[in-house]
């Protein structure tokens, strides 16, 4: 929140996380939700600020991503992620 765009090839991983909000954000955000296999569970294209995400059952973390990535990787639910 408050913050500048994340950067292309850039990232912010939130754990433990099942669910977040774009509360004062000024930009949209991919958000990649996995389990704690890594697993891909669930994905938001695009959600835009002053938006209120669903709950992600099962999920351990949330990964912020500058928006168009999902697209840009070919991320799909299902997919197996490094996270570094």
């Amino acid at each position: 929140m408050f913050t500048e765009p994340l950067a292309a090839g850039g990232g912010l991983v939130i754990a433990p996380c099942n669910s977040i909000h774009m509360f004062f954000m000024r930009y949209p955000l991919d958000v990649v939700f996995i389990n704690d296999r890594n697993r891909v569970i669930f994905l938001y294209e695009g959600i835009r600020p002053w938006r209120v995400g669903r709950i992600v059952k099962g999920a351990k973390a949330a990964i912020e991503l500058p928006v168009s990535t999902i697209a840009a990787t070919g991320t799909r639910v299902g997919d197996t992620l490094r996270v570094e």
